[in-house]
């Protein structure tokens, strides 16, 4: 053997035992556990010896915080290292991943890692590929963990959750992190920890929508009440500020709904769909078609009343005219009727566009316009106002823009008088406005993304849609689960014979 090699060979063989001695002399968990306690007891004790008061109390909880904080740190920090053997030959010689082999090193290296209680250093044992490829070296261990760019999945889930909260940008996270969960990230390791959690937490979120759909739908048909279950699907879009050369512009985003409706005709929860802007919104139609289908699908009881209730904007219409309005049960074949649904308040909003012409901005405009709002929700009502608005205008001989203005609002409700039989829809249970799909434009948007300067890249936009929208339809737990039930761990070549690992070697 030249110098050379044993050199190298008895460098292996100290930093090895060095391991070992650092893992022998590290102080049992009991140990660890013990000495915390008694601090703890010694900080109630020096507590009880002082006179009481406000200050010293909030001093006294603080430090008591901070102290069980660091319990629970070096109580993971101390289980994390103590799962893989101290003796690293004692792990087998070959991993497999992805269908790729690896083979063990012969020392664990050290890690820094970030859990809820603040960060702890991991030693685990690599393996490199064993056909000597590039691909980096795989550290089994920190697959089992689950470890998002050094996260823990507890914390990596608390740090993309609270990016998607209302009114939170990028520093108000990092220092809420900071202070409950003692980790000193920069904006960078934000953004790589978000970046690789929510492309998988965007893959779930239809299985996981579906799911709450099918329950609340299971909710609604237990209950007792007049109507049939509502399934109502909503859209609407809302202007964005979205980075471009040269500066910014503005664009229409897009904001979808489905609410599922009881039979007394409460709503009993509503998912979200969000997609930055883009011509034609064929994202927003594609996701939401899907979502529909599949609930659809795999509903097995009575067919809930099916409606669609938005303003009357034309990517709105159009999704009706050539989606819904041709769309066969998914299971069955058989045509499914979606009732349609101008939103009673855009409608109200051309009364007062017409009462403004006919009458100014007075008294006798606010009364004739509450006098066609309750008509509307009549029989008929949209008739009967129509008939009172040609009326006075015949009787006031409006003229020029006073007549172009007061026409257009006219022909509004007139050409979509089919849409607007709102007796008929609350005597169905069937909502009459589009208020849940113009709230969700303000709460998934307005609340995070149109905050004071904000301006953004689409990609960077859609992900935090992507994770607002899990948040608020109420399924972001069960998204995270399946993510993390996805993750692929490495496959430990424990369980075969010897001469089957070097017949698989020699292959």
């Amino acid at each position: 053997m030249n110098y050379s090699m044993h050199l190298l060979l008895t460098l292996a063989v100290t930093s090895a035992t060095a391991s070992r001695r650092r893992e022998d002399a590290e102080p049992a968990l009991p140990d660890v556990v013990a000495a915390a306690v008694r601090r703890l007891l010694e900080q109630a004790e020096a507590f009880r010896r002082q006179p009481v008061s406000p200050a010293r109390t909030q001093q006294f909880e603080q430090e008591l915080q901070e102290q069980v904080r660091e319990l629970a740190r070096q109580v993971v920090q101390w289980t994390y290292n103590h799962l893989e053997p101290t003796d690293v030959q004692a792990l087998s010689k070959h991993v497999r991943f992805e269908a790729g082999l690896y083979t063990r090193l012969n020392r664990k290296t050290p890690q820094q890692a970030w859990t809820l209680f603040g960060p702890v250093r991991l030693w685990r044992v690599g393996y490199r590929p064993t056909d000597k490829t590039s691909e980096p070296a795989l550290f089994p261990l920190t697959l089992g963990l689950g470890l998002v760019q050094g996260a823990s999945p507890a914390l990596a889930g608390q740090a993309a959750q609270l990016l998607s909260e209302a009114g939170m940008t990028q520093q108000r996270v990092l220092a809420c992190l900071r202070r409950a969960h003692g980790v000193g990230w920069g904006v960078k390791k934000l953004r790589q920890v978000t970046a690789a959690l929510a492309p998988a937490l965007a893959e779930q979120r239809h299985e996981a929508q579906v799911e709450r759909l099918l329950a609340l739908l299971q909710q609604a048909a237990l209950n007792r009440g007049p109507h049939k279950p509502v399934l109502s699907v909503g859209r609407d879009g809302i202007t964005l500020g979205v980075r471009c050369k040269g500066g910014s512009i503005f664009e229409v985003a897009t904001t979808g709904t489905v609410s599922v409706l009881d039979r007394r005709g409460r709503r009993l929860g509503t998912v979200y769909l969000a997609y930055t802007p883009e011509p034609g919104q064929g994202q927003m139609s594609r996701a939401l078609t899907r979502l529909l289908r599949a609930v659809l699908e795999r509903w097995q009881g009575p067919l809930p009343r099916l409606c669609y209730v938005t303003d009357a904007g034309d990517n709105e219409t159009t999704y009706y005219e050539k989606v819904l309005r041709r769309w066969r049960h998914p299971r069955t074949g058989a045509p499914l009727e979606w009732i349609r649904v101008v939103d009673y308040y855009h409608a109200s909003e051309r009364l007062w566009a017409m009462a403004e012409q006919l009458f100014g901005k007075g008294r006798r405009a606010v009364a004739w316009v509450r006098k066609m709002q309750k008509w509307l929700k009549k029989p008929g009502g949209v008739n009967r106002v129509l008939h009172s608005a040609a009326a006075f205008r015949d009787q006031y001989a409006l003229g020029g823009q006073r007549r172009t203005a007061f026409g257009q609002a006219y022909r509004y409700l007139r050409d979509r008088m089919q849409y607007l039989r709102y007796a008929e829809y609350r005597r169905q249970g069937i909502p009459l406005g589009s208020g849940v799909t113009e709230a969700g434009c303000k709460t998934v948007f307005t609340q995070r993304l149109k905050l004071s300067g904000m301006r953004w890249q689409r990609t960077g936009a859609q992900l935090i849609l992507n994770l607002r929208v899990l948040q608020l339809s109420g399924v972001w737990d069960a998204a995270y689960a399946r993510v993390l039930a996805s993750v692929e761990e490495a496959k430990v070549w424990g369980q075969q014979t010897a001469a089957e690992n070097a017949a698989e070697i020699a292959a």
